[in-house]
């Protein structure tokens, strides 16, 4: 599934108190940690991390003491003991099976030792699979059994919204929506390699003024650096939010896809994402108003200006048409 499927996957379970543990697969860099992360704090509860691959057994179990001449454990400080939350444990099948083993308990009978996971609290973990790359242990079948299993994957569509949204360079989204192939393409020695998180870290870079080599290696680098040269080129994208401008579309379709991803990135309001759209809809075919409206109204509807933007744009004969074939956007 993508990102978003995931986020609406587990959305369910939160709102409908599902105890059943679950496990996330996925290739690193795919956003697994963040996505739970930022659901916790969407949704105001609890959220703790923990990457079982630093920890001992006895780290988890806890500590024995006698009390009374009865042995008892006492729990570590990071597990939850009121409230509700999100119990993450992180590289689950990066953890040895001794590690695995204690943990079983937790993810099955909620408990540990002396300590007993409040009921408000949802375990949930997430590990890579055997083919990333990750010196991972296999999971054992009586562990594996108590999980639902859910597998998420890259998604362009999803990391470009993201990426509007969290200021990540205009140029990167514009050159991965020219070269999709490249949002994660793991490398088979190379330790700098493509992939979500990578590309965040490479608009950093770009705005500190280095080079993204070292986060996303030499071949997306070279990529990405001769398409953004082809930047001179780009129409007035000012010019073209402000509606004042009848300039053509560029005929270079890299130059297009960059034209779209400023657009998208730069519109401040309705008035702007209005103006863009009839310019698309007066000079470019319908292939890159369709793309352009793809990014836009999910965009819209996140900044809630979409109400707004529908107002002004159903009064433009030039745009029913377009609107017509954009009805699984529009609705």
């Amino acid at each position: 599934m993508s990102p978003s499927e995931l986020v609406t996957f587990l959305e369910s379970i939160v709102e409908n108190d599902v105890k059943h543990a679950v496990m996330i697969w996925g290739p690193p860099g795919v956003g697994k940690s963040s996505i739970v992360s930022q659901l916790c704090k969407t949704n105001q509860i609890g959220f703790v991390d923990v990457r079982l691959s630093q920890l001992m057994p006895s780290d988890l179990r806890g500590l024995p003491s006698p009390v009374n001449g009865v042995t008892h454990w006492n729990p570590p400080a990071f597990l939850p003991t009121e409230g509700r939350g999100v119990l993450f444990m992180d590289e689950l099948n990066m953890a040895p099976p001794a590690l695995q083993g204690v943990a079983q308990q937790l993810i099955l009978d909620r408990k540990v030792g002396d300590y007993v996971l409040p009921e408000g609290w949802l375990v949930w973990a997430a590990g890579n699979r055997n083919t990333d790359r990750a010196a991972v242990y296999e999971m054992p079948g009586p562990l594996a059994n108590r999980f639902l299993h859910l597998e998420v994957a890259p998604s362009l569509a999803d990391f470009k919204q993201f990426a509007f949204a969290n200021n990540v360079c205009e140029t990167i989204i514009g050159f991965l929506t020219y070269r999709p192939d490249l949002l994660h393409k793991m490398h088979p020695s190379d330790p700098a390699w493509p992939s979500p998180r990578t590309w965040e870290m490479a608009s950093n870079l770009v705005r500190a003024g280095l080079s993204i080599e070292s986060a996303v290696g030499l071949g997306p680098a070279e990529e990405y650096r001769a398409f953004v040269q082809l930047r001179d080129h780009l129409p007035n994208i000012d010019a073209i939010l402000e509606g004042k401008t009848s300039e053509a579309f560029p005929p270079d379709p890299s130059i297009r896809y960059a034209t779209i991803a400023a657009l998208v990135s730069r519109f401040q309001n309705t008035e702007q994402a209005v103006a863009a759209f009839q310019w698309l809809i007066t000079n470019a075919n319908e292939e890159w108003v369709h793309l352009f409206a793809s990014d836009l109204f999910p965009r819209l509807r996140a900044l809630q200006q979409y109400q707004g933007f529908a107002s002004k744009i159903v009064a433009d004969n030039s745009a029913k048409r377009f609107l017509a074939d954009f009805v699984s956007l529009v609705s």
